[in-house]
């Protein structure tokens, strides 16, 4: 069976595009059909100058007229692949204007994928030298390495998921449970689906940005998404030292003991550039280094640096050679006598290539820094380092914002949300169209009073979303008050998870989905198999063991979960490895969370509320699309199975052989689960399923919130915003206003079908709980357990939006 997600009847027109791209245009050209379901030329124009693949090159009225150029009547109708014609037209329109292609890097920064496919031969070498060093001893894909780097064999190799899944277990070591992943020479689609899908929402959680990919595009082998995807992989892995928790002898680059918290700020890249223009003064270079490709052309600084460092294997003739190619060969010559990794070439010192001179500095730097040793210096440094706990929720939310792709990345989450660009940008992810871009500075922002204005704003879309802000103001953002910062994203994840749940729930009612809408629904879940196990509430104790969260997978895809490697979850060894492998199971599923093993193993309440959430998402989701790939297609079909972007995937497909049934843990005879391909969407399983959905706002007698108004003085809320968790008292804190509501219109790939539910509460009364995070700013009360809350968003919608061939909510920088 193929595997495509849009489906276009001109193979070299669908050859053009990435599945996401396709998918994204798609629900653009459904957007303005007219009454009669119908697009005509006349149509185009406006939707053409939003893209943001023209939206900087031609307005309307510049379209229009090429459009007319082919003598067709603004009356015609014209079909999807003609729009899609029509798109490439436009697109060579656009690169004609820009003059010659330039050479794109394979960061996934282009504009549009479409536009620039080149890929760097030189990039792809290094980067396989790389792959071949690091995994050449690795058990299962020893048998295929080395790679030959003049080839394409590693767009081949990456097909079936395993050696990417394995380079991001280098990069951050544990990421991934490898138990997960689906290890054999010949695997199914199926399976290597679920690597890919494992693979993208690992990337996501080490900090890679992958909006603009989907699973079909690595399925593919595109070179372009694969080597891009690698670079970012081999990026993080490279840099992840460059911070004062792990490296505190950093400290010594600055002088002035006030200047450590601007060092803790910096970015990875701008760290190292700081701790080489901080060698290279030592060394008595009269420049500064400002960048990784025209600053290193001409081989002066590297071997500057070397002969400071390693003064052993260098020579200080190297600066007396002329010629800059032969200067630079000489410069890695005593780089390998270092024993560095050669990541690049002579000639890509000479041309100026920023990722791999980028990756060779790193290397440096890994080997020898040249740093203090100082202790007093570093003492200093590891007191300024946050405590694991404030450490944990900032890598939560830090990764969750860089996965929603908005246009900033955040390295540092405390320093990149002090000017409020940042959280202005999250909130039109979030609230699309709540954020007046005119009012709103662009980074970099000088005058602090304007980091004031941005902040005020976040306050005020804040408070219209219902978060709780008493006493808050835009200046406690810019102070950087980090117990204010953690409690506010918190507030805006939650909110965010409930709009996709709710939204996902208005295609069945439309009623909003509570925190105990789901805790039923996930008991019913494992019910529905025949278990008895079930969680009394999101800090259960006895989910600690892991198994409830196993049975759940296993309730909405019987398959996911091999219960030969599930322990009883007696130890906390045993414990840790339920937890880990749930984390690698839900996300194999398809599920885009954050959260790390001790989570689970202490019950953090927040982080079990998301990930019950988050697979509650994913398999109303599944219902949802089940439902919409039944219905009669036309030119353009969603072939099935098929995820989205990151990974959901209907299973269509027979189970493999592999996939055990579900034993039970403590020994005592349980029903065989079947792992038999799911029912059409108009079977028995799929229609209960709907039927517990559309039953859950008033069926929540099962749960520990509150299920009648009756109950409302006295109800318990589990969502925690006090620090003592066991005296959390909380309620929901995403009440809304019917009349104010503000719905993500990313949810729903068709507009028109996109249904905004006003039934907000039971009784208006009851609902009304104070949610105040803090009732002084600056005495702000956060829970010790804060959350590393998931993204929730499907990739696939989410990248609708975000993804390059869109522009809707463009920021126009003149108004900055």
């Amino acid at each position: 069976m193929s595997f495509v997600g849009v489906f276009v009847s001109d193979q070299w027109l669908q050859s053009q595009f990435t599945q996401v791209e396709l998918r994204s245009l798609k629900s653009k050209f459904i957007s303005v059909k007219n009454q009669n379901g119908k697009v005509t030329i006349g149509d185009l124009p406006p939707l053409m100058a939003k893209l943001k693949a023209f939206n900087e090159m031609f307005n309307a009225e510049e379209i229009r007229n090429i459009l007319a150029e082919s003598g067709s009547d603004v009356n015609d109708e014209i079909d999807f692949e003609s729009f899609l014609k029509t798109y490439l037209n436009l697109q060579a329109r656009a690169a004609s204007k820009l003059g010659s292609s330039k050479n794109s890097s394979s960061f996934l920064k282009a504009s549009t994928t479409t536009l620039l496919h080149t890929i760097s031969e030189s990039e792809k070498a290094s980067y396989v030298a790389h792959i071949n060093s690091y995994l050449r001893d690795d058990p299962f894909l020893k048998q295929f390495l080395p790679v030959d780097p003049a080839s394409n064999a590693l767009f081949d190799l990456a097909k079936d998921g395993v050696l990417l899944c394995k380079l991001i277990n280098v990069a951050v070591p544990g990421t991934i449970d490898e138990r997960a992943i689906n290890m054999k020479r010949v695997i199914n689609p199926w399976e290597r689906n679920e690597n890919h899908t494992l693979c993208l929402n690992s990337a996501k959680a080490i900090g890679c940005t992958v909006v603009n990919i989907g699973t079909q595009d690595l399925v593919e082998g595109r070179p372009h998404l694969v080597l891009g995807l690698i670079s970012q992989i081999i990026k993080i892995q490279l840099l992840a030292d460059l911070n004062l928790r792990k490296t505190p002898q950093l400290v010594e680059l600055v002088e002035d003991s006030n200047d450590v918290e601007e060092l803790m700020g910096l970015a990875p890249e701008k760290l190292l550039l700081k701790w080489m223009n901080f060698h290279l003064k030592k060394a008595g270079y009269k420049k500064t280094v400002a960048n990784f490709s025209s600053d290193l052309k001409d081989g002066e600084a590297y071997a500057y640096l070397l002969n400071v460092l390693a003064p052993e294997h260098c020579s200080p003739a190297t600066l007396d050679v002329k010629d800059p190619t032969e200067r630079a060969n000489l410069v890695l010559e005593h780089a390998e006598k270092m024993d560095c990794k050669r990541y690049l070439d002579p000639k890509d010192i000479v041309e100026g290539s920023s990722n791999l001179n980028l990756a060779f500095v790193a290397q440096i730097f890994h080997q020898r820094s040249g740093l203090s040793t100082d202790s007093k210096k570093v003492s200093f440094a590891e007191m300024m380092t946050d405590d694991e706990l404030i450490s944990r929720e900032e890598r939560c939310f830090r990764l969750w914002i860089n996965s929603l792709g908005i246009n900033s990345y955040v390295n540092n989450l405390f320093e990149d949300v002090r000017n409020g660009w940042v959280l202005l940008e999250v909130l039109d992810k979030v609230s699309p169209g709540s954020v007046n871009w005119k009012h709103a500075t662009k980074p970099p922002i000088k005058m602090p009073f304007r980091k004031v204005e941005n902040c005020n704003q976040v306050v005020r879309i804040g408070k219209q979303l219902k978060l709780s802000l008493v006493n808050v103001g835009g200046n406690d953002f810019v102070q950087g008050n980090k117990k204010l910062i953690l409690a506010f994203l918190w507030q805006l994840m939650r909110f965010n998870m409930l709009q996709l749940l709710k939204n996902l729930r208005s295609r069945f009612r439309g009623k909003e989905i509570t925190d105990a809408d789901i805790l039923v629904w996930a008991n019913k879940k494992v019910k529905s198999t025949g278990r008895t196990s079930k969680m009394e509430s999101f800090k259960d104790k006895n989910l600690s063991s892991g198994l409830f969260f196993l049975e759940l997978l296993s309730a909405v895809e019987p398959r996911v979960v091999n219960w030969n490697l599930v322990t009883k979850g007696e130890s906390d060894e045993a414990k840790k490895l339920n937890a880990t492998y749930i984390i690698s199971v839900a996300r194999k599923l398809g599920c885009s969370i954050f959260l790390l093993p001790e989570d689970i193993m202490e019950v953090n309440q927040k982080m079990i509320l998301t990930l019950t959430a988050s697979i509650m998402y994913w398999s109303l989701q599944q219902t949802a699309e089940e439902a919409e790939s039944a219905s009669p297609a036309s030119t353009i079909t969603d072939a099935s199975p098929v995820r989205s972007t990151n990974g959901s995937m209907s299973p269509l497909i027979a189970a493999s052989p592999d996939a055990s049934p579900a034993p039970s843990i403590s020994g005592a005879s349980s029903p065989v689960v079947d792992a038999s391909p799911a029912p059409s969407v108009y079977g028995d399983e799929e229609s209960q399923l709907i039927a517990e959905v559309s039953k859950l706002a008033d069926d929540d007698a099962s749960s520990d919130v509150l299920a009648s108004p009756e109950q409302a003085e006295n109800a318990e809320i589990p969502s925690d915003v006090h620090r003592d968790a066991e005296n959390a008292e909380i309620p929901t804190d995403v009440h809304r206003d019917a009349e104010s509501a503000e719905i993500p219109t990313d949810v729903h790939r068709d507009a028109e079908s996109a249904e905004i539910p006003t039934d907000v509460h039971r009784d208006a009364e009851s609902a009304e709980i104070p949610t105040d995070v803090c009732t002084d700013a600056e005495n702000v009360e956060i829970p010790s357990d804060m959350p590393s809350s998931p993204q929730l968003e499907d990739t696939e919608q989410q990248s609708g939006l975000s993804h390059e061939v869109e522009n809707e909510g463009t920021k126009p920088d003149n108004e900055h």
